[in-house]
């Protein structure tokens, strides 16, 4: 079964992480600050469904459409795409995965996310999809405590 991110891991891991490891020159405002619902709507839409047919089957498209969804809903008022990274990595490794890539390529593919065209979704996620399962890889090493550490 797919773990999903909570609002509080959001919190606690993913906006905590990209806060203190990613504010360079723009700092990251107050986790209070976020807009209304739309934190929520990114998390539960790869979990969507039709017809009791998941939208999002694999772990890579419902990884692609957290990403996607992070970087150009703008759930926070500063720093969406660096807590989108921190978002997907929290949730590759909940979900025993690892994603094998330089941090520079995974910023620069959340700012080519940030500039796309949003006509053109579909396309996107099926590139975020595609780079994910090219660059995933299963968890082997713990690198918290326990899984469940991060829910603490």
């Amino acid at each position: 079964m797919t773990q999903v991110l909570k609002i509080t891991d959001v919190e606690r891991v993913c906006f905590g992480l990209a806060r203190k490891l990613m504010s360079w020159h723009e700092p990251i405002p107050d986790f209070k600050t976020r807009r209304p619902g739309v934190l929520e709507s990114c998390l539960l839409s790869p979990l969507a469904t039709w017809g009791k047919k998941s939208l999002y089957p694999s772990i890579y498209d419902k990884a692609a459409t957290l990403f996607y969804l992070m970087v150009k809903n703008h759930p926070f008022i500063n720093g969406n795409k660096r807590v989108a990274v921190t978002s997907l990595l929290t949730f590759l490794y909940l979900n025993k995965k690892w994603l094998k890539v330089s941090p520079e390529r995974l910023y620069k593919t959340a700012f080519w996310v940030a500039e796309s065209d949003s006509e053109f979704k579909t396309g996107t996620v099926m590139a975020i999809k595609d780079f994910l399962r090219k660059n995933t890889v299963i968890r082997k090493q713990v690198w918290f405590s326990q899984t469940s550490a991060i829910r603490a």
